[in-house]
């Protein structure tokens, strides 16, 4: 599967190295046909995603569409539960590549032939097109003079020390292809030091041959103002030696008529030049001696064609390798990518997580919410016999949250990702989810809703969540819509959760197939909070327990409204 991730990341032009989110256009049909449900399945992804390094890893779960086979979903687990926890702090050590390397030597490619001319200037080289012998002569200005069809001109052009001939276009300055690996120089080095796949080693050791291209140790060119530099030693070197010396007044005579030196003044001169480590062919001797200007030139240009010629052979020599850069590095940053989406989730996946297994109930046992710190296991199913689970509690006593933990679950299950407890699914093809609605109980959110719910598919597939649909509607009438909504989808083998309030007006009226649970608060502890067992208890209708929520308040803020209606409610009781 981590192939496929590679081949997703390349097709759709993902990198580690974006400055933000690639947006992908996502045609994945999904199972959640609600906005509510579809808000609850981006917070699982924003959860999972929570260890990603960079911005487009998250885009991988695009790879993941929502499937109905089994099969699809065993071999997302099976990849998951072979992923290694290991650290992935390297990554943030990770920058943009930036070329960090240019050749020394100035380039122009040059072609007698017109049509490889017009070819050339579209790669943006310094090109130049040969038409006479002034056109080769102009030519020594440069480092190196690569070539490519010239046949009229090539034995002038192989006179030139610096040429290069070039067998096709596609071999013209290679040296580029090194300035875009250049730019990963810092990367490579941090890759090499830490813990990668093995993907990402065997693409780096195919790559160390060429950044070692980049390392080239090019020879020391002698600079005119070195020369003039270890002059002045060189004198200095020859005055100090001749204080020495005894010269007879005869052989000062013979030197200055005829110009020549003594043989063993002469001998000190080119000892002098020669601990210097540079050639005597560019001074004049004499006393003092002096710098031949017109040999020093020639020299460094002889020195300078010689290394750059070395070089770019080397290169030249290398072009096939150097023509696959380009693909290796779009490879490599694929494979980092994909490096941040494995860590991230194997980091993310807790000991105590399990993998969902298939079923055709709907069950989990001891399973934490990964929304909540803390948070408490639950346990919940519906079956063949109770499709539909009438959920009644207190305020705040988790009857949303165990809607939305089931989402959840649905959501990892149909990921492939594993789940804390034991959890038993059916592969829902519809899911519906009606959150509590934040609106008012006008006749058009009442229509809207009943709207929605028409428009439902139903089958054995089908899972529905309301979360108090009572709240768009008069309370007299809301209890018997609830009840003749459970029993048409009942009827259609759908499965449902409806959270309500109205539990003692459904119960009256409880359908077929439906099964009234309770989350009931048990009273408040020492600082007045509500003590809520969050696992609702199959079967027993629970209350919403107002009066805790008063008595609560009443003792938080000691106002005298609170106070009134908390002993108005003991009264009562």
């Amino acid at each position: 599967m981590k192939e496929e991730l590679v081949n997703f990341v390349s097709r759709n032009s993902l990198s580690p190295f974006s400055p933000s989110k690639t947006l992908l256009k996502n045609d994945d049909i999904s199972i959640y046909k609600t906005r509510d449900a579809k808000a609850i399945h981006t917070k699982v992804l924003n959860n999972v995603s929570s260890k990603f390094n960079f911005n487009d890893t998250v885009n991988i779960w695009n790879n993941f569409r929502f499937t109905t086979e089994i099969s699809e979903i065993k071999r997302r687990q099976e990849f998951f539960n072979s992923l290694n926890k290991l650290s992935m702090d390297f990554l943030n050590e990770l920058n943009k590549p930036r070329p960090t390397w240019h050749p020394r030597y100035d380039i122009v490619v040059v072609t007698e032939d017109e049509s490889t001319f017009i070819a050339l200037n579209k790669l943006g080289c310094s090109v130049q097109l040969i038409v006479n012998e002034n056109d080769v002569v102009d030519l020594e200005r440069y480092d190196i003079v690569q070539v490519v069809d010239c046949d009229d001109f090539s034995q002038l052009l192989e006179r030139l020390p610096q040429s290069v001939f070039i067998n096709s276009i596609e071999d013209v300055y290679l040296e580029r292809y090194l300035e875009r690996l250049s730019g990963w120089r810092d990367n490579f080095a941090v890759l090499n030091r830490n813990e990668t796949s093995t993907e990402i080693k065997e693409l780096l050791k195919e790559l160390e041959p060429m950044f070692n291209l980049l390392e080239n140790k090019e020879g020391k060119i002698i600079t005119e103002s070195q020369v003039e530099e270890t002059l002045e030693d060189i004198n200095e070197m020859i005055g100090e030696k001749i204080k020495e010396m005894t010269i007879s007044g005869a052989a000062m005579m013979k030197m200055l008529a005829e110009g020549k030196m003594p043989p063993k003044i002469l001998e000190v001169v080119r000892g002098a030049i020669e601990s210097s480590g540079l050639s005597e062919h560019i001074f004049n001797l004499q006393i003092p001696v002096t710098i031949d200007y017109k040999e020093l030139e020639d020299q460094i240009k002889r020195q300078s064609a010689s290394e750059f010629t070395d070089l770019a052979e080397r290169v030249k020599r290398a072009a096939e390798e150097l023509k696959r850069i380009p693909e290796m590095l779009e490879r490599l940053s694929a494979l980092i990518l994909v490096e941040d989406f494995c860590l991230g989730i194997a980091n993310w996946i807790q000991k105590d997580f399990c993998f969902p297994t298939y079923s055709e109930n709907l069950h989990f046992s001891d399973s934490k919410n990964i929304f909540l710190k803390n948070a408490e296991p639950i346990s919940f199913q519906l079956d063949k016999f109770s499709r539909c689970s009438i959920l009644t509690g207190a305020n705040s006593g988790g009857k949303t949250t165990l809607l939305e933990h089931t989402l959840q679950n649905i959501s990892l299950f149909q990921l492939g990702l594993p789940i804390s407890g034991e959890v038993h699914f059916p592969i829902f093809t519809d899911v519906y989810y009606f959150a509590k609605t934040k609106g008012s109980t006008s006749k058009g959110a009442f229509e809207t809703l009943l709207t929605q719910m028409s428009k439902i598919k139903p089958g054995v597939n089908t899972l529905i969540l309301a979360d108090e649909i009572e709240a768009v509607t008069e309370p007299g009438v809301a209890g018997k819509i609830i009840s003749a909504t459970a029993d048409f989808f009942i009827q259609k083998n759908c499965f449902m959760i409806l959270a309500t309030h109205l539990g003692f007006e459904i119960q009256k009226n409880l359908p077929e197939g439906a099964r009234i649970d309770g989350i009931e608060a048990k009273g408040l502890d020492k600082d007045f909070n509500l003590i809520i067992n969050h696992n609702p208890v199959l079967g027993r209708l629970a209350h919403s327990t107002p009066e805790l929520i008063v008595e609560r308040m009443a003792n938080t803020y000691k106002e005298d409204y609170f106070q009134h209606l908390y002993e108005s409610m003991k009264k009562e009781n």
